[in-house]
């Protein structure tokens, strides 16, 4: 077989002609952006022209019902629940033993996650929590790459407050990242009591060294005493470090999503405002590879956390 010659596959003149027109189409947007604005570029058409973004942090109020508000991150929200039904529905509804390309999307996205649970909190646990972490890992997912679609953050409405997004990625709320960390410290916590029962807050307070240290105060052992209390002490404020630290990883988990999803929104709102049109597709396809990655972060780090509470109850059944 003679091998094609040219550039990727084709030939030298179509080569040369793509590379015109991917070279044009930079040139005009750099010519279109502020770049030309500064150097004083005019006559081009309107339709042409990006107005310069500012991005706003807190969700703005886009209509009411009765005397609730509702955000455009809320609308953002119901719209990524809508999609995920759907989508879920249409790729399950009728389950083929040859999938279809959406069957086989969910099927490798579900796989992995169901991979992860279990080679983390073991078979039996894995496949238990799977629905919750399966489901944190497509709701942040979808929130992530439904918000690189055209008409999030583009569609202006008019408000009593003034002009405000329509649509704006949920992520990029930070009550979004904040209610889903409460929702896994919620259910770490009662999966702890739960399996665990009052038990479960012996590692929060740790009275046990110190307690020893007072009988042994009372039956005259003043030496063993003292070294019993400093060891019952460290271990008590050992046991309360570790009750902070269960409510740091709502933080930890609020600000490690809402810091990368608004840090990915504001660097395509710039690429798209300095250079449009052909460059930021770059940084789309890196944008979906975030959200990739923060979705699995957050559901692994709930599996983790959901591993660690029942850990002690798994250690004590094998030391009985």
């Amino acid at each position: 077989m003679a091998k094609k010659k040219g550039c990727l596959g084709c030939s030298l003149p179509v080569a040369v002609i793509i590379l015109v027109i991917v070279l044009g189409i930079v040139i005009l947007g750099l010519l279109a952006g502020p770049l030309g604005k500064a150097f004083g570029v005019t006559g081009l058409p309107n339709w042409l022209g990006i107005s310069q973004p500012h991005p706003s942090l807190p969700a703005e109020t886009v209509f009411h019902i009765f005397s609730f508000p509702v955000s455009n991150t809320i609308v953002a929200t119901w719209i990524t629940m809508v999609v995920l039904i759907v989508l879920v529905t249409l790729a399950f509804s009728r389950s083929r033993l040859i999938p279809t390309r959406l069957q086989s999307v969910f099927e490798s996205l579900l796989g992995f996650v169901y991979n992860l649970a279990v080679s983390i909190a073991g078979e039996k646990d894995g496949r238990r929590f799977f629905p919750l972490i399966a489901t944190i890992f497509l709701f942040v997912g979808f929130n992530a790459w439904l918000a690189l679609v055209p008409g999030f953050g583009s569609i202006l409405i008019h408000t009593h407050e003034g002009e405000a997004e329509l649509i704006r990625g949920a992520n990029t709320d930070l009550n979004t990242p904040l209610a889903l960390a409460i929702v896994t410290f919620c259910v770490t916590e009662f999966i702890g009591l739960k399996r665990l029962r009052l038990g479960y807050l012996k590692k929060f307070f740790v009275f046990g060294g110190m307690w020893n240290a007072v009988k042994k105060l009372f039956k005259g052992k003043f030496g063993q005493a003292a070294m019993e209390f400093i060891s019952g002490f460290i271990s008590f404020f050992t046991g309360i470090i570790e009750l902070i630290g269960e409510f740091i990883r709502i933080v930890s988990l609020t600000f490690r999503l809402f810091g990368n999803m608004t840090a990915g929104e504001i660097l395509l709102i710039s690429i798209t405002y300095l250079l449009p049109f052909l460059v930021p597709i770059v940084f789309y396809g890196l944008e979906v590879l975030v959200g990739f990655i923060q979705a699995l972060v957050f559901a692994g780090l709930t599996i983790v956390y959901i591993s660690l509470a029942v850990a002690q109850h798994s250690s004590e059944e094998h030391g009985h």
